[in-house]
């Protein structure tokens, strides 16, 4: 059975940063796929970032030059470097991995910029 589970988010003030971490745990052999999603109130989850095994990544628009994706493949963890955060970023950030044709899901972490 493979669990994910997120740390690292918090509140702080728009400008600054954050650095989610999420670890993948069970019986795992090279993760395919991670990444990053996120869910603001009243909005439909939505993608934030992905990584895939060979190191190409990809961005939504509204985080290119702000927020960086990073993986250890070796201690199956994914890793968003958030800088120069926004309140629209607030949200809760959901970790998510495709692995042997599943996806599978963290519980999430709360970010929340204040103004």
């Amino acid at each position: 059975q493979v669990q994910l589970v997120e740390s690292g988010g918090g509140l702080v003030q728009a400008g600054e940063s954050l650095r989610l971490s999420c670890a993948a745990s069970g019986t795992i052999f090279s993760i395919d796929v991670m990444g990053w999603y996120c869910q603001a109130p009243g909005k439909q989850r939505e993608l934030v970032a992905t990584i895939t095994s060979g190191g190409s990544t990809n961005y939504a628009d509204s985080v290119k030059g702000r927020f960086t994706i990073s993986r250890d493949s070796a201690k199956n963890t994914v890793y968003l470097q958030m800088n120069s955060l926004k309140p629209e970023d607030t949200a809760v950030y959901y970790c998510q991995i495709y692995y042997r044709y599943r996806t599978y899901w963290g519980r999430g972490t709360q970010v929340t910029v204040s103004s």
